[in-house]
């Protein structure tokens, strides 16, 4: 029998204050198409109270004038249940400065901040690319995070890192593919990955939740789960068929203004509770596809 996720109940959001689409860096953006201010305050603000409804916790942080993409949350940084932080180190430029403010909030609440690089320099890694799973910490690679990134956080973490390669450019972050729902089942869109990836993907997934193309690209997979409540910005009859069926109620909301930018529920919230088993193995272990 499935188990609960053993995180998903402390998050940290950005209040959009300064949200707009200022340039191009994936499929959904257009600066043509901009954002309606008020109505993604109030659509952000119906997320937040979703999420105390269902019995989660929100830590808000000011968003950076300069920096409009930093709405997104869930890479500011992978935070742990034990004190620890993974600075996102960004591809692009432009979303660069969102780490120093992000630096900073971590040091504050007595998180031990790690680095894969910054300034450009080391590898990429990007946080909406890593998921715990299982045993191990999942993360994608390819658009956004490199590949020595994992080998990085395997290491000074000591942790197993299970790697997907993703294919899919409008798939570019781990979290609008693959979305855990509880300790065995998890919402999953194969044709983002490498087919080796897609592979690995059905053995670390012991239940799959194979999404279709439609589902995929209304941003279903980009969803939070928090106690036995999953907020999603689309759901159709299907999945809300099989959610309920594992004993979860389901929140749909429209953020349709945060889609512009390409996210919307879980690219809004940073889950700062993300449990990671230490592994006996000197320096981690790294396990990309074959």
């Amino acid at each position: 029998m499935s188990e609960s996720l053993e995180w998903g109940r402390r998050y940290l959001m950005v209040r959009p204050d300064h949200f707009r689409i200022d340039y191009v860096i994936n499929p959904y953006m257009s600066t043509q198409d901009q954002p309606d201010s008020e109505l993604a305050l109030k659509q952000w603000d119906s997320l937040r109270q979703a999420i105390a409804d269902a019995g989660g916790e929100v830590e808000v942080l000011a968003q950076r004038p300069d920096s409009p993409d930093m709405v997104y949350a869930m890479n500011l940084g992978l935070a742990t249940v034990d004190g620890r932080a993974m600075l996102s180190h960004m591809r692009f430029e432009p979303r660069r400065r969102e780490s120093l403010t992000a630096g900073d909030w971590f040091t504050e609440h007595g998180f031990a901040l790690g680095r894969t690089g910054s300034d450009g320099v080391g590898p990429h890694f990007e946080s909406g690319d890593a998921f715990v799973f299982g045993d191990s910490l999942v993360v994608g690679y390819g658009p956004r995070t490199e590949a020595e990134a994992l080998e990085h956080l395997a290491t000074e973490w000591g942790i197993r890192v299970r790697g997907m390669r993703i294919a899919h450019e409008g798939m570019y972050h781990l979290d609008l593919p693959f979305c855990p729902v509880d300790s065995t089942h998890a919402m999953v869109y194969p044709p983002a990955f490498d087919a080796e990836s897609q592979a690995e993907l059905f053995g670390i997934v012991p239940d799959p939740i194979v999404l279709t193309d439609e589902e995929a690209f209304a941003f279903s997979a980009n969803s939070i789960v928090v106690n036995e409540t999953i907020v999603m910005p689309a759901c159709s009859p299907r999945l809300r068929e099989i959610l309920t069926g594992l004993g979860l109620r389901v929140v749909v909301l429209d953020l349709t203004e945060f889609h512009k930018g390409g996210g919307s529920v879980r690219c809004l919230t940073n889950p700062l509770d993300f449990p990671l088993t230490r592994i006996t193995r000197l320096g981690g272990e790294l396990i990309l596809p074959a």
